[in-house]
């Protein structure tokens, strides 16, 4: 006895077959996250060493309005987000002094945008997540409809014996086994981007620490001038 899986699928349920089509669109949205990610990622990583091998010049010589453009002119880069969100902050707050230092305005307005950072970084994760949690579950539903399926008719037909529901079984488990396809990459799509991810976010808040520094070495640099003088 031979296997012919497009056999099975021309006889499948129509139950099943709609589970199959949900886990097809459940496997092109991984996919479709998992090659967006990376292109993102990508892009962030080239961007932003471009984007700082320029950024030291500009901050040495305290040109901080060219920094804002130049920041503005990288925008696949997180790292020329972050940067250009905390600047303005703290060219605003210097030429408008107000209670709270600029320093401090700097740093609130670092943790907001790191924060809006992150989630961009992090999108579309909890989908691979969902479908790596979720696919092997669907698959299973189709396989268990199946099988109740099978036996329903062998009840119908008042016909028993394993050629009786070998086409159902077949049918029920091919359903769990395309679950699984769709699931496993999923997953370890979702532990590829997620380490990507982490390593992405700890250089940006190695790269925000080194500003906030500079700022504040500035600035120190500056009321100590402004003392002596």
């Amino acid at each position: 006895m031979s296997f012919d899986l497009a056999d099975v699928f021309r006889h499948m349920q129509p139950f099943a077959m709609a589970i199959v089509a949900v886990l097809a669109v459940m496997a092109m949205a991984s996919l479709s996250v998992f090659v967006e990610r990376l292109w993102v990622y990508y892009k962030s990583r080239k961007t932003s060493r471009k984007f700082a091998a320029k950024a030291g010049g500009l901050l040495e010589r305290q040109d901080h309005d060219a920094l804002i453009k130049l920041a503005d002119e990288h925008k696949a880069s997180h790292l020329a987000s972050l940067i250009a969100g905390g600047m303005r902050t703290y060219v605003a707050a210097r030429k408008q002094p107000g209670e709270v230092p600029p320093l401090e305005l700097t740093r609130r307005e670092l943790e907001r945008k790191s924060e809006a950072v992150s989630a961009d970084v992090r999108r579309g994760h909890s989908i691979l997540a969902s479908v790596g949690s979720v696919g092997p579950f669907v698959g299973l539903l189709g396989t268990v409809i199946g099988i109740i399926s099978a036996f329903q008719g062998i009840a119908a037909e008042g016909s028993g014996g394993l050629s009786a529901v070998s086409a159902g079984i077949a049918e029920a488990l091919i359903v769990t086994a395309i679950g699984l396809i769709v699931a496993i990459p999923s997953v370890l799509a979702f532990n590829m981007l997620s380490g990507k991810s982490d390593a992405l976010l700890l250089a940006l808040g190695q790269s925000k620490g080194e500003f906030l520094d500079y700022l504040e070495n500035k600035t120190g640099s500056g009321a100590t001038g402004a003392g002596a003088g």
